[in-house]
């Protein structure tokens, strides 16, 4: 494995599994330290252990990214504890999947809270601190998602929202030379598409199977496949990429 992030700080918001896991993961297999950000610090021990077993660094932080403030103190307290902050990666979300017409306010409020207001939230803080050492990496999780999807009115909406956020980043953060883009994962096998096929009435395994056969690779994403692309567009192999949303699904149109 490279050593890409060699002396870089890296913060991974909802790391304690699937996609933001696996980041965590990559990005210290390649020498960072990742701040394991999740709801609380028991939730994130796991990935930090993993990381540690392989002899990665990483600290566990507790944090409800829907909270401005408590976003501040935990990008401060990372901050000084780690000496730097050089890449965020937007991860955490969750699903409340619903037809609209029956759409509760709650699940609505709920999803662009944890999916896009938090998304604000931690690149408010981040800001701060990449533009002071002019060096930056905002890595943002969309998804196929954005471009509608049954029963997902409120995950569309803020998946597609990460998208205009990201591509305006980019134009203002630019002069900082902090580099902002966004990662649209397809079908990725993880706790959040097992819950979706368990609303749909079926198992994993067989929402797996459907999925692969409409995708030309034949094959759904593992949580790895998405690692790697967040990987590159935090890296300085990506230098001159931002603003910029990359599809990651297999080749499904």
């Amino acid at each position: 494995m490279s050593s890409r992030f060699t002396g870089r700080v890296a913060v991974v918001t909802g790391a304690a599994q699937g996609i933001g896991a696996a980041t965590a993961l990559r990005l210290a297999e390649e020498g960072a330290a990742v701040a394991v950000v999740d709801l609380t610090a028991e939730r994130a021990e796991a990935t930090v252990e993993a990381i540690r077993a392989k002899g990665g660094q990483a600290s566990a932080y507790g944090c409800d990214v829907t909270d401005q403030d408590a976003v501040e103190a935990t990008f401060a307290r990372v901050h000084d504890e780690l000496g730097a902050l050089h890449i965020l990666v937007n991860n955490a979300g969750v699903t409340r999947d619903g037809m609209f017409f029956k759409m509760p306010k709650s699940d609505w409020d709920t999803v662009i809270n944890v999916n896009l207001s938090s998304v604000y939230n931690c690149s408010q803080a981040a800001q701060k601190y990449m533009s002071q050492a002019g060096y930056g990496k905002i890595v943002s999780l969309s998804s196929r998602s954005a471009l509608g999807n049954r029963g997902q009115a409120n995950y569309a909406a803020a998946k597609a929202g990460i998208q205009g956020f990201t591509a305006t980043l980019a134009i203002e953060l630019g002069r900082f030379n902090i580099n902002v883009n966004a990662v649209a994962p397809g079908y990725i096998a993880t706790a959040m598409t097992a819950a979706t096929a368990e609303r749909v009435g079926t198992t994993a395994e067989d929402h797996q199977k459907l999925a692969a056969e409409r995708t030309p690779l034949g094959r759904v994403g593992q949580p790895e496949d998405i690692a790697s692309v967040v990987a590159f567009l935090a890296s300085d192999d990506a230098s001159y990429v931002s603003g910029q949303t990359l599809y990651v699904n297999g080749g499904a149109r």
